[in-house]
């Protein structure tokens, strides 16, 4: 599917945004920006999106967000929405998106910024943080990150709530299978489980499902997805533990009636991992609350930035 037969949200989406060259392989990263490419790091929004989404999911927050930072940064990870989805020579791993990220802000002369992300992008920012306290992630980021906020993600696997399609998708031999046979009304079921509120228009749920086909990505769907194994593996060791003692300022913002990311995961990393970082609410919306409910996510999630701006 080109962009031109994108329906027509998706193709004004494309149109203002461009094309970033990356690595060995020169694999293709969809990415925009907006407001004044030369606002300093304490006034720029890096936006970092989840599974199985894209950028196109913080579409509707961009003009609220602009009210709080004179610059915002946002892209598709490789295997997403826009950007190429290579069935070779790339893994999807966590620590490869979290490289893909930093070429994305080297590209746009990025030294840091303020950070948000959702879902599997909160992983991404956990190892961003990881890299941050063991002081290696590259000089050209010497202003680092300004604050980190996560929401709805399931950061802590064990109080996580999968849905039985991403449980399948991750079996060596029902993975592929499931792959081929996934067809939009089993994938809109499967979003609607993720929330006991009303949960994501049946626009918006088309709208992620093409993005998701964009390029044939929906061949993919068993391999990105495999990002939940990093998180199994390295999770305690490597990205929970500097959270505890970072000195970053961090946010946990959560849409209360997720089922998939449910509460006991933010409750867990208010309680065990993170009790510096302020713990805020959605109530009445689910795991896709930037989506779902955009207005109320971005007044959930702007004091704390308006908080840092005053001290």
């Amino acid at each position: 599917m080109s962009t031109n037969t994108l329906p027509p949200a998706l193709s004004d989406w494309a149109a203002d945004g461009h094309y970033i060259n990356m690595g060995p392989f020169q694999h293709s990263v969809f990415a925009k920006q907006y407001g004044e490419k030369e606002a300093a790091p304490a006034d720029t929004l890096l936006l970092l999106h989840g599974f199985p989404e894209s950028s196109f999911s913080y579409a509707a927050n961009v003009e609220g967000l602009l009210a709080f930072f004179k610059r915002i940064i946002l892209f598709d990870f490789l295997g997403y929405g826009m950007s190429d989805k290579p069935v070779t020579a790339y893994t999807y791993s966590l620590f490869e998106q979290t490289d893909c990220a930093l070429q994305v802000w080297k590209h746009y002369g990025v030294s840091g910024g303020h950070l948000l992300a959702h879902d599997m992008g909160d992983t991404v920012l956990t190892e961003l943080i990881a890299r941050s306290e063991l002081d290696v992630l590259p000089a050209w980021f010497s202003a680092g990150i300004l604050s980190a906020t996560f929401t709805n993600g399931n950061m802590v696997l064990e109080k996580a709530k999968l849905r039985i399609t991403q449980k399948w998708l991750l079996t060596k031999r029902g993975g592929p299978i499931l792959g081929k046979l996934l067809n939009f009304p089993m994938f809109r079921q499967q979003v609607k489980s993720t929330s006991r509120s009303a949960g994501m228009s049946e626009e918006a749920i088309q709208l992620m499902w093409t993005a998701i086909c964009h390029k044939e990505g929906r061949r993919l769907f068993h391999v990105v997805i495999r990002y939940l194994n990093d998180r199994k593996r390295f999770q305690n060791h490597r990205w929970l533990p500097p959270l505890k003692h970072t000195k970053i300022p961090l946010q946990i913002c959560w849409g209360d009636q997720d089922v998939v990311a449910p509460l006991a995961v933010a409750h867990f990393l208010r309680d065990q991992v993170m009790p510096q970082a302020k713990f805020s609410l959605i109530e009445g919306v689910g795991h896709f609350a930037q989506i779902e409910a955009p207005a109320k996510w971005l007044a959930v999630v702007s004091p704390f930035w308006e908080a840092l701006k005053s001290t």
